[in-house]
């Protein structure tokens, strides 16, 4: 390309999830349904974590902080993929959309690291979880994720930012993700697409390993110390590594998989984009007596409050 920018390209077309009106319908209320509950309910937890003292620790710290990210993981996609009748995005709306999408996704990356080193320690090394996840531990893991979001959505976007574009601007998805950008791109694409499996996908599997590695210790340590209080360090094991599982599935295989099927590709975007912010309030919440008692009590004193107003 004789380091010149050939991009002819200034907008991208979406082909949306579907040609359908009453499938777009259909997924129109229920994609509007769940971003207002994904919404509502990590409203809620920041809220609840922050008002509460009872919920002042690190477990419910980076709890509160998982769910701040997915107030912008909702925020992202969401709202594209509920007007979805509004098909036509920028290159610089689609160059910005790519960077949150990674930076949220590094985030949401190393604050699940660090919420089962915080299981790891309160399991494993009771006695001393005062002092290894001290308030200034929990600030650390925090400013690493967001320092590790930014500098590999940063490392993308130098790679993709003065990418020849020569048409057709056509993107078979509702939202701009790097797998999808890629394939309009007038040049060869093999090297594009291995530096996304290097950077994107090998970061993604290599996380998922750690904390499956790390989680079956914790079990087993669970297991060998059966008590009273394995009950609930179970339930709450078990919420966390559900979320896990939800959230490295269909990453690992949109950014591993080199040849997605449509149809599939586009399952998993609704999956990442519209059920992963959703799934966090609701495992977390449902399987947790504390964050109940406490939501509810929230939810109580906003009536009250709104009543007296």
């Amino acid at each position: 390309m004789d380091g010149v920018n050939h991009s002819v390209v200034s907008d991208f077309v979406f082909l949306g999830l579907t040609n359908s009106w009453e499938i777009q319908l259909l997924l129109l209320v229920f994609s509007s349904v769940l971003y207002m509950a994904s919404m509502t309910g990590s409203i809620l937890i920041v809220f609840s974590v922050t008002t509460d003292p009872h919920l002042h620790s690190p477990m419910y710290f980076l709890l509160a902080s998982l769910s701040f990210i997915d107030l912008g993981a909702c925020s992202v996609t969401s709202p594209k993929m509920i007007y979805d009748l509004f098909k036509v995005i920028s290159f610089g709306g689609c160059i910005t959309q790519v960077f949150f999408i990674h930076v949220i996704g590094g985030v949401d990356m190393v604050l699940l690291r660090a919420m089962a080193y915080d299981r790891y320690v309160a399991i494993c090394k009771p006695l001393h979880c005062q002092t290894i996840m001290s308030p200034r531990m929990c600030t650390v893991f925090l400013a690493a994720a967001w320092a590790l979001g930014v500098s590999h959505s940063l490392f993308q976007l130098v790679f993709i930012v003065n990418l020849p574009f020569c048409g057709p601007n056509v993107l078979d998805s509702f939202y701009c993700d790097l797998p999808r950008l890629l394939r309009p791109a007038c040049r060869d694409n093999y090297s594009l697409q291995f530096m996304v499996t290097v950077n994107s996908g090998f970061i993604c599997v290599g996380s998922f390993f750690i904390l499956v590695i790390s989680y079956i210790f914790i079990l087993f340590t669970v297991w060998k110390h059966s008590s009273s209080g394995s009950s609930k360090a179970l339930t709450t094991l078990s919420a966390h590594i559900t979320v896990v599982l939800l959230f490295f599935g269909p990453t690992m295989f949109v950014y591993t998989w080199p040849h997605p099927s449509s149809q599939m590709d586009k399952f998993l975007a609704i999956f990442d984009a519209v059920l992963t912010p959703f799934r966090n309030p609701v495992i977390y919440t449902f399987r947790n007596k504390e964050m109940k008692a406490t939501m509810k009590r929230v939810c109580k004193q906003l009536v009250i409050y709104r009543k007296i107003s």
